[in-house]
């Protein structure tokens, strides 16, 4: 998988090692000064993080930056209704997952800590977990985004099983993995119909994207601009957490529910 490390951190470390290999101690001074202002640098126009984030690696839309103060973010007010979701229609907490289908955070994330989510608290009853797209690594992305939504109007009961098969085999960027000719392939391995798949992409592809570009608006709007990044209650998790970072977080809304 590729390292989306954001780009400025690869500039500060070629900086900072450039600055380490200095052949003389005459250079030191400079050396030292150099340092302090990739610091400075690196604290004044890197990602901020307000007090409800939590961030630990994510694929960063190189377009925009976390800088300065997000809007407040408030389950209540994300839309939820339309989207794709696993879960209980009426379970107590809602958490709602912006994502990109090529982004390998999202792929840690759903294989390493959503099965313990699942698991524990959808499996129970407890939480729904609702899908919104952030597709903004390329083609591929736009492509496996349309496809995600024709499976949700036409199969939602097959749409988790699709989407756990896609990250199962994410391929390297904008690679030609993600074709629709080879999601179509993923679906039928998951039982979808192919044909009645194809047909609604070719009717609806307009409408589809049209929700993805409004999930992705909507996202800008409260801040988040990289994946994978969470709306639990009041708190934006942002980067491929731990569940023991889920699991804070999802006691607490219980705890707030009374459940």
């Amino acid at each position: 998988m590729p390292n989306h490390e954001h780009q400025e951190h690869h500039e500060h470390s070629e900086h900072e090692a450039k600055a380490r290999s200095g052949n003389s101690q005459a250079l030191l001074p400079i050396a030292v000064l150099a340092a302090g202002i990739i610091i400075a640098a690196a604290v004044i126009f890197g990602p901020r993080l307000t007090g409800n984030q939590t961030n630990n690696g994510g694929t960063q839309n190189q377009g925009q930056t976390q800088q300065g103060q997000v809007q407040q973010v408030n389950i209540k007010n994300v839309k939820t209704t339309g989207e794709p979701f696993i879960g209980s229609p009426n379970a107590p907490v809602t958490i709602a997952e912006w994502s990109d289908w090529q982004c390998p955070f999202c792929d840690q994330f759903e294989e390493q800590t959503l099965p313990a989510i699942i698991r524990d608290y959808v499996n129970t009853g407890k939480v729904k977990i609702v899908f919104k797209d952030l597709q903004f690594l390329g083609s591929d992305s736009q492509t496996a985004g349309v496809m995600g939504r024709a499976i949700w109007s036409i199969d939602p009961q097959s749409y988790f099983k699709w989407r756990t098969y896609v990250y199962g085999h994410q391929g390297q960027e904008n690679s030609g993995w993600a074709t629709e000719e080879k999601l179509l392939g993923m679906a039928g391995a998951v039982g979808i119909n192919t044909a009645q798949l194809s047909s609604a992409i070719a009717k609806n592809q307009s409408a589809y994207q049209a929700e993805i570009d409004a999930d992705k608006q909507e996202g800008s709007s409260m801040g988040i601009v990289s994946t994978p990044s969470f709306v639990i209650g009041t708190q934006l998790i942002v980067g491929a957490q731990p569940a023991s970072v889920f699991t804070q977080a999802i006691n607490s809304q219980l705890q707030n529910a009374g459940k």
